[in-house]
Order: structure tokens, then sequence, then C-alpha cells
């Protein structure tokens, strides 16, 4: 059982590209709505523990006393670097000249690797975060593992689109093998409660930007009813079990 949430995420990983309904112009239904599930999970399970968690951060490292709101500065440093990181990615692709090679394969092996490397960091700190969450309440858990199921449905199906074959052959893996690894190393490294609440922190903010960088271009003619849809009724559950 409690290999169990992390098998389920490795294998979104593995099968998202298989998934040839969420394909196509206007934008899957299933895409928007699971962007939906997971903000709303952010907002409304995640933001509320922060303030626990900011003062937990307040006492283990008074050195900070001059900064306040340290969790919610670590959200936005995480929205930040996945925003910088896309913009990186996507200028590199423009002053680069497309080969034939390049176009079936995605983008050119370098910034690949940058774009799936952090990703993979992002996946083992959610993996990590995935162990710890076993040791708590299995209600928290299976929540958790829910959003995070469903981003990953929208981080992965936007990676498959950019990097196309070498994703598939290359990227998928790293990403299934980062989390795993984040996973392992909670049998054998525990961080404390406040780093666990900066780490949630630094992930809220990357699943806030990646959702959305996905959702608002306009060439992808997003379905605003089914992001609702998907953000309100996973909202509606969050509120009934509290």
């Amino acid at each position: 059982m409690a290999f169990l949430p992390i098998l389920i995420l490795a294998l979104v990983h593995l099968n998202v590209g298989k998934l040839r309904f969420l394909g196509g112009t206007p934008r899957s239904i299933w895409l928007s709505a699971a962007g939906g599930v997971s903000v709303s999970y952010i907002f409304l399970h995640l933001f509320p523990e922060f303030q626990e968690g900011q003062e937990q951060v307040e006492k283990a490292i008074p050195a900070l006393f001059f900064l306040e709101h340290h969790i919610y500065l670590l959200a936005l440093f995480g929205l930040v670097f996945f925003y910088g990181l896309e913009r990186f990615v996507i200028n590199s692709k423009s002053r680069k000249p497309e080969l034939e090679e390049e176009k079936k394969a995605g983008y050119g092996s370098g910034i690949f690797w940058v774009h799936i490397g952090s990703f993979a960091i992002y996946n083992a700190l959610i993996g990590y975060t995935l162990f710890l969450e076993e040791k708590g309440q299995v209600r928290d858990l299976i929540l958790f593992s829910l959003a995070m199921a469903l981003h990953f449905i929208v981080n992965d199906y936007g990676l498959q689109e950019k990097h196309q074959n070498t994703y598939d052959k290359k990227g998928r893996w790293v990403l299934v093998l980062s989390l795993t690894l984040g996973w392992s190393i909670g049998f054998f490294w525990k961080v404390p409660e406040e780093v666990l609440m900066m780490i949630l922190a630094f992930i809220g903010g990357g699943v806030i930007l990646n959702v959305m960088k996905e959702e608002l271009p306009e060439e992808r003619e997003s379905r605003f009813w089914a992001f609702l849809l998907g953000s309100a009724c996973y909202a509606g559950l969050l509120l009934t079990l509290r």
C-alpha cells in the first residue's frame, strides 16, 4: 500500500503519451479539468497549511526574522523559477534554426536536458514529499496523490508536445527515476517539518505556474468551463473534508 501512490504517479509519466484523446485543438476538457483540480488543491489545502509552516520556519531559522512570509516567498520563488525556465526554453528555440531532425526529436538536446533536469528535481521533491505524506493521514495522502497525478498529466502532455520523440524515449524515464529516487530518499533521510513546508511552498508555486502556462496561450483554445468545473468540484471536496 505504501508503494501504490508512487506506482500510480510513475504510470502516469509512462502512459500520458498514449492518451490520444488528450490531443487536438481546442484543448482537451480533461486537461483543463485536471489543471483546475491541481490549482484548487494548492490554494485550498496547501496554502492554509503554510501559516503553521510559517511559524515553524520563524522558530527554526531566526536569522530570517527580517523577512516576513518566508513560506510565501518560496512559493513565489517556485512560480518565478518555472516561469524563467519556460522563457529560457522558448527563447533558446527561437534563436536556433530548426533542422528536420530537430523537428522530429523536439528541441535541441541541450535545451531538452535543461528542461527535463529541472522537472526531475521538481519530481524528486514531490516524490520525497509523497513518502512523508504516507506517515500522516491516509486522507491527506490520497488528496495529495490525486492532485499530483492530475498535475503530472498536464505537465507531461506539455513536455511531450515540446520535446516529442526525445521525451518519449528519454524524458519520461528520467521523470519516473527522479520521482522514485526522491521517494526512496525518504527511507534514509527525514528533513525537519519546517524544511518540508518550504519544499511544499516551492512545489505549490511551481504547480500554479505550470498549470497556467498550459492553459493561457491563445492557440490552445482552452476550455475555461472545464477548468472551472474541475476547480469547483475539487474545492467542494476539500471543503467538505475539512
